[in-house]
């Protein structure tokens, strides 16, 4: 398994293609070159995942590479929308599997959902001026995290809908200075709601790599149900950490860093494209990597306390890092 150290070691880069971009290989490093020279070069043996943004060629040249030294790779048009990946996963962890379909319960998904909401509770107590808005809302986070230490069991519908309720107040809470239309996934019918998806997304694809690293079957969740070709799992990791985007995203807006004229309206929906795109991927990666080794460390906490079958109270807690 990989280890701290060496992961700290590893780079993740994102490929942002211009017109005649290629990416290609040579005596194991990674090159992103156009007709006027080498634009990035790094080397394999460092690399944990590799985000290409435009079109490509994949040759199996890239998958062996991607076999051989453990990187993976996740593919987006320059619309920021995925179309593929090739992860590089650890294969037959058949103990891990057979934990993961035999578990039953939702202490788990309890213990995640309580993270989230106490996340949530602190992202918005860094707000230094606190409206009434606010405030009411820091209230209700409060009251909703601690119905889930009460004793008696709390179904998965109940927990479902107590967190939904939750992420609205806190959304209309934190987003309450801007353009905001409550949160609506993919509906992207404000420039907040685009780029949270765009940071979302980021952080799904990083947790999905990470993950593979120890062999999970991503599809098999704990919290998100199985659903046809949804990976749960994923979808329930990322949970504690969502507030990383969104704290970067409300801090753009802050600092004057979003600019209307750099997105479009395509039937309805804002819409970002090529090198307007640029900066924005740039400011929410980067602030996702300031936080890689927290999240590394949280998924191989999981792992361990899955794996031993440990109290819950000895599953990992995403704390905002040191």
């Amino acid at each position: 398994m990989l280890s701290l150290p060496d992961f700290k070691e590893k780079q993740i880069v994102v490929a942002l293609l211009s017109y005649g971009d290629r990416v290609s290989f040579k005596n194991d490093n990674i090159i992103i070159a156009h007709e006027n020279g080498i634009k990035h070069q790094s080397s394999c043996h460092r690399l944990f995942a590799l985000f290409i943004v435009g079109h490509i060629t994949i040759t199996s040249g890239i998958l062996q590479r991607s076999k051989k030294f453990g990187f993976s790779i996740v593919m987006m048009t320059h619309g920021l929308i995925p179309y593929g990946s090739w992860f590089a996963a650890a294969e037959g962890n058949v103990i891990l599997r057979s934990k993961q379909y035999g578990y039953e319960g939702n202490e788990i998904a309890m213990h995640i959902v309580k993270n989230k909401i106490e996340r949530q509770i602190a992202a918005l107590k860094k707000r230094r001026e606190k409206s009434e808005k606010l405030k009411n809302a820091l209230l209700k986070l409060t009251e909703y995290r601690a119905r889930l230490d009460e004793p008696e069991e709390i179904d998965l519908q109940s927990l479902l809908g107590m967190e939904g309720i939750a992420s609205r107040v806190y959304f209309g809470a934190m987003f309450e200075e801007i353009e905001w239309h409550g949160r609506q996934p993919r509906a992207k019918r404000d420039i907040a709601n685009l780029l949270l998806d765009i940071g979302y997304t980021q952080l799904f694809h990083l947790v999905d790599a990470m993950l593979g690293l120890y062999g999970f079957d991503t599809y098999k969740g704990v919290y998100h149900q199985d659903f046809y070709q949804r990976k749960s799992l994923v979808c329930d990791i990322v949970e504690p950490f969502r507030t990383i985007i969104d704290q970067r995203v409300r801090k753009a807006f802050a600092l004057g860093q979003v600019k209307k004229e750099d997105f479009s309206v395509v039937s309805g929906q804002y819409r970002i494209f090529g090198q307007d795109s640029k900066p924005y991927v740039r400011l929410l990666l980067q602030e996702l990597l300031e936080h890689k080794n927290d999240i590394f460390l949280y998924i191989r906490g999981y792992y361990r306390a899955f794996m031993q079958s440990k109290p819950i109270e000895q599953f990992p807690v995403y704390n905002g890092g040191s």
